[in-house]
């Protein structure tokens, strides 16, 4: 009876974050009440302030749930709190290899075009500061590999730009699916998308003289 409670819950709450995910995306967080999101999720009104509080936290909620989602994922192939330092250096390019598939695996399967919409829009807030465990890792393992600081100016924008090729597909539409004349990628796609992943950041580290 516990497990079915809980998971009773747990969906109830799942229902809102991808009920209030589709709304805020679509009308913004200010074209939004408490009332349309328990609407669209199909739960009372009190579920909000039970597993949020309010508007603003559960907009909060719909970030940290990525977040922990990612931290979960990534949990399961890559030992979070190892230090770097015991990896030698074809190890960490191994791992660097492997986490771009999964990362590609994580983005393709997990990210909604309602989150994408949000996420682009919380990027142009002077506020918004990326603190996801899984991301933070990626930069420390290139500033690793490169052997600089994880702070060095070209270790953040060669982040970037690797993430950057990761998620471009999907936040380009007319320049990949549209094309195609797809509503989504198929395995062909996925696997092209993670050869020229691997093939840029390759070229990283070739340019650094690193095999």
């Amino acid at each position: 009876m516990l497990n079915m409670e809980k998971n009773r819950q747990e969906n109830s709450r799942e229902k809102i974050l991808k009920a209030a995910t589709k709304l805020f995306a679509q009308k913004g967080f200010d074209g939004v009440s408490i009332r349309e999101i328990c609407k669209e999720a199909g739960v009372n009104i009190c579920m909000i302030s039970y597993y949020f509080g309010g508007k603003k936290e559960l907009y909060q909620g719909i970030l940290d749930d990525l977040i922990e989602k990612q931290t979960e994922y990534a949990s399961g192939f890559i030992n979070l709190s190892k230090p770097l330092s015991e990896y030698n250096r074809s190890e960490k390019i191994e791992l660097l290899m492997l986490i771009l598939d999964k990362f590609v695996d994580f983005f393709y399967s997990n990210i909604s075009k309602d989150l994408i919409v949000i996420l682009l829009k919380e990027q142009q807030k002077d506020n918004f500061i990326v603190n996801a465990p899984a991301i933070n890792y990626f930069r420390k393992l290139i500033a690793a590999i490169l052997e600089k600081d994880e702070t060095d100016r070209s270790v953040i924008f060669k982040t970037l730009f690797i993430i950057s090729q990761v998620n471009s597909p999907r936040i380009l539409p007319a320049f990949s699916l549209r094309l195609l004349g797809q509503e989504d990628f198929t395995q062909e796609d996925i696997k092209i998308i993670k050869e020229n992943v691997k093939f840029y950041a390759k070229a990283i580290l070739r340019e650094a003289n690193i095999d």
